[in-house]
């Protein structure tokens, strides 16, 4: 049995979530999500609680079991809390601004590099150095701090580059005299 599959989905008093046969809409205070899953599951909506159900035991169903809870619950999550992503810039030099809607790198390239803003994710950035991803979709600000950080990532000598805030890098060694 899926483990992640048999969880209900706890569903807050500001948050309503609507299901017409394999599209489910949800609505918070953030704002409203919708998607299409598959049709073969089954939902049970209570006041509070949300239930997936699969029809059998097959692989498939077991597999699509888990996943569509997830995203249900990253759903309800999103539209009444939202997803957040830090990035931090390490490097001599390297900073990021704010240019109107675009997010501006300067990140030892030849030129600067510029992200714009798309749709409900808000960037802004905190002493030129501290990027800061808001959004409902959790999906869509995991996309946009990956981009981001693929145009410097972090190297393994000196740590310079673009880098998730908290993340580890491991220090290598480097050439060595006799």
């Amino acid at each position: 049995m899926s483990r992640v599959g048999k969880r209900l989905i706890d569903i807050p008093n500001d948050v309503t979530v609507d299901i017409k046969d394999n599209t489910i809409t949800v609505k918070g205070p953030k704002g409203e999500l919708v998607n299409t899953f598959n049709e073969e599951m089954a939902y049970n909506l209570e006041d509070t609680t949300l239930e997936v159900v699969r029809p059998s035991e097959s692989k498939e169903h077991r597999t699509v079991h888990g996943t569509t809870r997830a995203l249900i619950n990253n759903m309800v999550e999103g539209v009444s809390k939202g997803f957040v992503k830090e990035l931090e810039l390490i490097g001599v030099g390297y900073r990021a601004q704010m240019q109107g809607n675009k997010l501006t790198l300067n990140v030892g390239l030849s030129h600067p590099v510029e992200f714009e803003s798309a749709g409900d994710l808000s960037i802004t950035v905190d002493g030129n150095t501290n990027i800061k991803i808001e959004g409902i979709n959790k999906e869509e600000v995991g996309a946009l701090a990956s981009k981001i950080r693929q145009v410097r990532p972090p190297e393994p000598y000196k740590g310079k580059g673009i880098r998730y805030k908290g993340e580890n890098v491991r220090q290598k060694e480097g050439k060595t005299g006799k």
